[in-house]
């Protein structure tokens, strides 16, 4: 027995720091892509056409994706695929940098990037259910954000000293490491009923469309993070974009200090959320998520110059602190005993995602025709929608303490 709780708790630990090495696994190159593209001699309009292209084939793949990481037993084996893709075939872009090869290299990265997801949610069911769930999915978070602010600066860093082709290498090691802690995950240790949410007692899980028709609330968590992301993906983008039309400071140094800010805020919040929602669930992590965005959008517009980015990312990193543990976890409630809790979390990824992407147009329109502190008060506004939605439409019943819930 002790022997099994200690293969457990290294399998746990491993899947900790696997989240931190995916951090810059799973966007691949992200903003580093456009830098290096603009060196190649593109322009910002072919840029922005790869991004979208790469944009919706994530989204395409997200419910997939999600009923893959359900069936399969062979979990470690899609996450490890995942970090061989994204890491090949961005090499084989930097030695032969073909338009079509990039454009086909940026899908497969973002299909990879849909995968990732659901498998590690499966990971994390399968290691330690729905009692446990909770408090991972914290640990989770925490080291994933943590990831993100380190592979921020030491890309930055090796960029600086060797230039942008250095930061492809580093996300070959960083996939590397990938691998090396998921085959540090004993798969004996894997409940493979429990990574999908599977009722033990038949054994079967129900049909997509019983999980669309008797859990009702799933929908109602997509719409809400919709109406969230619409508000929320372009307010980054659009303060860096003021900046830039200002010529108050460079744009660049000011685009990584919003990210070192928000992401050293989501570490302790993804701490906090878990140990809240073990004891309470979900609903009120939501809400006060969903009312942050809102001030957030209020103070990007009326706080001038260069220091509204400290409180606008500071409440950034609150809202995505506690939603990065708050949406799978009540994805995972909610679903409970149908065996589609990872096709569930992709269903909810792919309505979020209409929102990110629709979030750019939307805040460039309103700032064209009126002015940025109008566009950010639009995004306020979409964001008080989703607060509206919340409290009207989601039965917080739905959202007890995962002991109690039975679905």
């Amino acid at each position: 027995m002790n022997d099994k709780r200690l293969s457990a708790s290294r399998s746990t630990r491993a899947l900790s720091l696997l989240n931190f090495s995916l951090a810059d696994v799973r966007d691949g190159l992200g903003p580093f892509l456009g830098i290096y593209l603009v060196a190649l001699g593109w322009a910002p309009a072919e840029i922005g056409f790869v991004m979208t292209v790469a944009g919706f084939a994530s989204l395409l793949a997200t419910t997939p994706a999600g009923m893959l990481a359900d069936a399969t037993h062979f979990k470690r084996l899609l996450v490890i695929c995942c970090a061989l893709l994204v890491a090949t075939v961005n090499l084989v872009l930097l030695f032969w940098p073909q338009t079509w090869f990039i454009a086909f290299s940026q899908i497969v990265t973002g299909i990879a990037a849909a995968a990732i997801g659901p498998a590690i949610l499966s990971l994390t069911l399968g290691l330690v259910g729905q009692i446990g769930l909770a408090h991972q999915l914290g640990q989770n978070q925490a080291y994933n954000h943590g990831g993100n602010a380190t592979a921020a600066i030491l890309a930055a860093l090796i960029g600086y000293f060797y230039g942008v082709e250095a930061v492809f290498y580093l996300m070959a090691f960083m996939a590397a490491l990938t691998i090396f802690l998921v085959l540090k995950i004993n798969p004996a240790d894997i409940d493979y009923e429990e990574a999908r949410g599977l009722d033990k007692t038949t054994h079967q899980s129900v049909s997509i469309k019983q999980v669309f028709q008797d859990h009702p609330m799933l929908l109602i968590v997509g719409l809400t993070l919709l109406l969230f992301h619409l508000g929320n993906a372009a307010m980054l983008p659009l303060l860096g974009q003021r900046v830039a039309t200002n010529e108050l400071m460079n744009p660049a140094v000011y685009t990584a200090g919003t990210v070192v800010i928000a992401q050293a805020t989501m570490i302790p919040m993804a701490l906090l959320a878990a140990w809240y929602s073990h004891k309470n669930g979900y609903w009120l992590l939501f809400l006060v998520a969903l009312l942050v965005l809102p001030i957030r959008g209020v103070m990007a517009a009326t706080i001038p110059g260069l220091w509204s980015v400290v409180p606008v990312q500071i409440l950034d990193g609150i809202g995505a602190g506690l939603l990065g543990v708050a949406t799978p976890g009540i994805v995972a409630q909610i679903l409970r005993g149908t065996g589609r809790v990872n096709m569930g979390l992709g269903a909810v990824m792919t309505i979020q995602g209409v929102g990110a992407a629709l979030s750019a147009s939307f805040a460039g329109i309103v700032a064209s025709w009126f002015s940025y502190e109008a566009a950010f008060l639009a995004l306020a506004g979409v964001a008080g929608i989703a607060v509206v939605v919340w409290l009207l439409c989601f039965d917080r019943g739905v959202s007890s303490s995962p002991l109690k819930v039975s679905v």
